[in-house]
């Protein structure tokens, strides 16, 4: 019966009625054996087989599950041992000390006596065996959440493929690029202006307006670098998720510029920015061991910043480089030269905004005249 089963499963793939009929017959077979050959010590205790169903039970379906089982088992044991006892006589045979009913009685008793020590050592090996998967997944599952809070850290510190190299290499990590479009935005008169608030307003209307900018970098693509006081570093091409980084560069600009002028909610102070953008090659790398910081340097940099120093309120001031990069896109005032500190006089571009904007507006007046 248990072959035809499992080739009956075989053909049908029906888990769930071979595993119960298998149990079936685990359970009913052997005291169906054990009453229609005689009784417990004329059949040897074939009855014992039929603990494995409550066994298979607790493998199959789990200790809650296995329970009606074990007790199915224990009532068939004690069932046969019922019926021995009574249809056995009450003498012994001839030659035997102890009678027939002794013998059955204690035959049931520890056939039941082993079968429960048995089940409820298995039963509680695999409670426990679920209770410590049960804490290793949930401690699993907490070490995950750990990391993943320790990625985002990590990832609002450094770039994600020099955090990286950082987690897979001991090394130190120093990298030239060729070409990079480096931005700096300085607060106007941020020292004056922050002389008349407390500590905790001064860096509630800092973080407002830089965090306005993280977003607005994250969302032209950019990688923000680092604040320094007053000012806000960010820089295009370190990575190659971008093409044309210089534009989005000044795109972002002109983005930060207009946040300020119109939404008040974050710039409730009327600050505005200088803005500067210098193109060019620049060595980027982590400094330190301990609270290491992705920074660049570079003559690009000190060109950028100093740009910036000499900026207007209100305007972003380009190099030459950029300029030739943005030309095709953006519209620019007159170039200008400017003395910058250790660099002589310099020309830069004061960006206007966009030409797309610029050209509509044209074709309208040149309508008009017509």
């Amino acid at each position: 019966m248990l072959v035809a089963n499992l080739l009956f499963f075989f053909k049908s793939g029906n888990f769930d009625f071979c595993r119960y009929s298998q149990l079936a017959l685990f359970l009913f077979a052997p005291f169906v054996i054990q009453w229609g050959i005689g009784n417990f010590i004329t059949a040897s205790g074939t009855s014992l087989w039929g603990l494995l169903a409550p066994i298979g039970a607790v493998l199959c379906f789990g200790t809650r599950e296995s329970a009606a089982w074990f007790f199915a088992y224990i009532f068939l044991t004690a069932l046969s041992g019922f019926f021995d006892y009574f249809l056995a006589d009450s003498l012994p045979p001839a030659g035997q000390v102890v009678p027939i009913r002794v013998s059955v009685f204690f035959f049931a008793l520890n056939f039941a006596a082993i079968s429960s020590i048995v089940y409820l050592l298995i039963r509680y090996s695999t409670q426990e065996k679920a209770k410590t998967q049960a804490v290793l997944e949930e401690t699993y599952r907490l070490l995950q959440d750990e990391q993943e809070r320790s990625e985002r850290l990590l990832l609002n510190i450094l770039p994600g493929p020099i955090a990286e190299r950082l987690k897979h290499d001991k090394q130190t990590i120093a990298d030239g690029f060729a070409d990079v479009t480096v931005m700096f935005v300085d607060i106007v008169n941020f020292t004056k202006v922050a002389e008349g608030l407390s500590p905790q307003q001064v860096f509630s209307m800092l973080n407002r307006i830089f965090s306005s900018f993280d977003e607005l970098a994250e969302e032209y693509g950019t990688e923000k670098i680092k604040t320094i006081g007053d000012a806000y570093m960010v820089a295009g091409g370190l990575n190659n998720d971008q093409n044309n980084y210089s534009k989005a560069i000044a795109d972002l600009a002109l983005a930060m510029r207009d946040l300020l002028q119109r939404d008040f909610s974050i710039n409730d102070m009327h600050l505005e920015v200088r803005i500067g953008i210098g193109t060019g090659p620049v060595v980027a790398g982590v400094v330190g061991k301990k609270k290491f910081i992705y920074d660049l340097w570079g003559d690009t940099v000190n060109l950028a910043s100093r740009i910036t120093s000499e900026g207007v309120p209100g305007m972003v001031q380009v190099d030459e480089t950029t300029h030739r990069r943005l030309a095709a896109h953006f519209d620019f005032h007159e170039p200008q030269v400017i003395y910058l500190k250790g660099k002589g006089n310099t020309v830069v571009y004061r960006l206007i905004g966009p030409r797309q904007a610029a050209s509509d507006n044209s074709g309208v007046t040149l309508g008009l005249t017509a």
